[in-house]
């Protein structure tokens, strides 16, 4: 019996090379599904820097063996793992070709001057501080419907002093507009490929007033929603006035129009510009006090504290409170990208496993490059998940190191780990930020440290209660409370971004970065 155990380890140490990947592989079985995303995404890149779309029979081909492949690897044992790789990639590049293939929507060939008339679909402002509308249904001139772009953005300047945008109106302008451009410069940002997988088919301005077609609306339920998320917006700016009331406004609705560009300045010199976007420091912060207030409301009930799964109870809350917070801050991609990583993490405490766990990365990560394989070459991508394995994979290091010397204070815990995140996370991020925006943020760690524990401690607590009190008419309660940590904030920002040498321009990095990927081969 013994003989015939070490004969395969023997073998083994004889086959040499070959022998140690066998061995590698081996020691990788329990972590397989850690390299999934990593080979789906593989195949996404590749899909992306083809030179041209593959044909239909090619993606049939590439489907069937993706299928053969999966069979084969069931019964390939230990040679499981490289059969499984390239299943994955064949997958990665099958969801880039079909996503493709689904949000193809016309685009204007030509500059175009003359009457627009659409339904708006969004409000947000360019990159000049101008009110800039996204309209759907869009109909131009006498240009026929096969080659009218499905949306349209237009940005508004001159007087515009009596029309004030209302999500869903039906409006008519005379607009300049012209195809999406590609990169302005090499390596950099490829808007007409972002275009493309947005269904942005043309873009520009116009000078001239906006006027309402009529006083119907639309009545769907994204128009709907649409149009709480602006109720709020203003009502939130009505109640907090200030750039206070703007960022508020944002990081509820996901609304940044009122935000003037030298606040965003300095809240991008600092670091802190992701506090604006709804992603996953938010929905954690919100689907966390979610569910330690069920958890604790429920523990003060001795009869629910015995005999009902509160643990389970609370979960299911906040993944309600997380669908309800992707609804109300319009479903971008970045909020998306957060609820997807959040709901894996909830299910995991449905099904009793470790909510937070490398696996469940993988998995959300798995989800969103299956939903929007354009992702994996976007800097959100890229940053959020670079720091959630980061801080995944550190942490649970360190729980699993035996403790040495003598324990220090409880009080020190939560300050310590909030230290250790900053400090993790911008580590992990700032590769992706240098080669995306070409400079760092020297003092973002010390802006960070300032201001995240205010966020997740005031802010978003104050969040949760100005939503419960704002059906009573008490909203100005909880709204005093966030403008607090609001205005500590942008003054941290403020002071942060005026010090000597608070960014440092960086060079562009050579051909090998992975975000040329986003210009190389076809732009959509």
């Amino acid at each position: 019996m013994t003989g015939t155990r070490e004969a395969p380890a023997e073998g083994a140490r004889r086959t040499g090379p070959h022998g140690s990947v066998a061995r590698a592989l081996q020691r990788q079985r329990g972590h397989l599904l850690h390299w999934a995303p990593v080979a789906f995404g593989v195949g996404v890149a590749i899909w992306f820097v083809l030179p041209s779309d593959p044909a239909p029979a090619a993606l049939v081909a590439a489907s069937l063996a993706c299928v053969a492949l999966g069979l084969v690897a069931g019964r390939a044992g230990p040679g499981a793992p490289p059969i499984l790789a390239l299943a994955f990639i064949l997958a990665g590049g099958i969801a880039a070709d079909l996503r493709a293939r689904n949000v193809g929507a016309p685009v204007l060939g030509f500059r175009y001057y003359g009457p627009v008339e659409g339904r708006i679909v969004g409000i947000d402002r360019s990159a000049s501080d101008a009110v800039r509308l996204t309209l759907a249904e869009v109909h131009l001139g006498d240009l026929p419907p096969a080659r009218t772009p499905e949306r349209v953005r237009i940005s508004l300047y001159g007087p515009q002093d009596y029309f004030v945008p209302e999500p869903g109106r039906a409006i008519m302008l005379t607009a300049n507009l012209s195809p999406p451009n590609g990169p302005a410069e090499p390596g950099g940002f490829d808007f007409r490929r972002h275009a493309f997988f947005g269904r942005l088919g043309a873009v520009g301005y116009t000078r001239t007033p906006v006027l309402a077609m009529d006083d119907s609306r639309d009545t769907g339920p994204s128009a709907w929603i649409f149009r709480l998320r602006m109720s709020i917006s203003t009502g939130v700016r009505d109640r907090m006035d200030g750039p206070s009331g703007a960022f508020a406004a944002a990081i509820l609705t996901g609304d940044r129009s009122g935000l003037d560009l030298e606040r965003l300045e300095h809240l991008r010199a600092s670091n802190l510009a992701h506090l604006l976007a709804i992603s996953g420091l938010h929905m954690g912060l919100l689907t966390g006090v979610v569910l330690g207030a069920i958890r604790l409301g429920l523990a003060l009930v001795p009869y629910a504290a015995l005999r009902w799964p509160c643990r389970k109870i609370a979960a299911s809350g906040a993944l309600v409170a997380a669908a309800g917070y992707l609804a109300l801050s319009g479903g971008s991609v970045s909020t998306e990208r957060a609820f997807v990583m959040v709901s894996v993490m909830l299910g995991a405490v449905l099904l009793e496993r470790r909510a937070i766990s490398l696996r469940a990365v993988a998995i959300a990560a798995l989800i969103v490059l299956a939903r929007r394989p354009e992702e994996l070459l976007s800097p959100g991508f890229q940053m959020s998940f670079a720091a959630t394995t980061a801080l995944v994979a550190i942490f649970g290091g360190l729980r699993r190191l035996p403790e040495i010397g003598p324990r220090m204070p409880r009080i020190t815990a939560p300050i310590l780990a909030t230290v250790m995140s900053s400090a993790i996370a911008g580590a992990a991020t700032a590769p992706y930020a240098a080669a995306h925006f070409g400079r760092l943020s020297d003092y973002g760690l010390i802006a960070n440290l300032l201001s995240v524990p205010v966020m997740g401690l005031l802010v978003m607590p104050a969040a949760v209660l100005t939503a419960c009190l704002w059906p009573l008419g008490l909203s100005g309660i909880g709204l005093g409370v966030m403008k607090l940590g609001l205005v500590w904030i942008l003054r941290v920002a403020e002071t942060v971004s005026s010090w000597p040498g608070a960014v440092t321009a960086v060079h562009a990095p050579g051909p090998a970065r992975f975000s040329r990927l986003s210009h190389s081969g076809r732009s959509g």
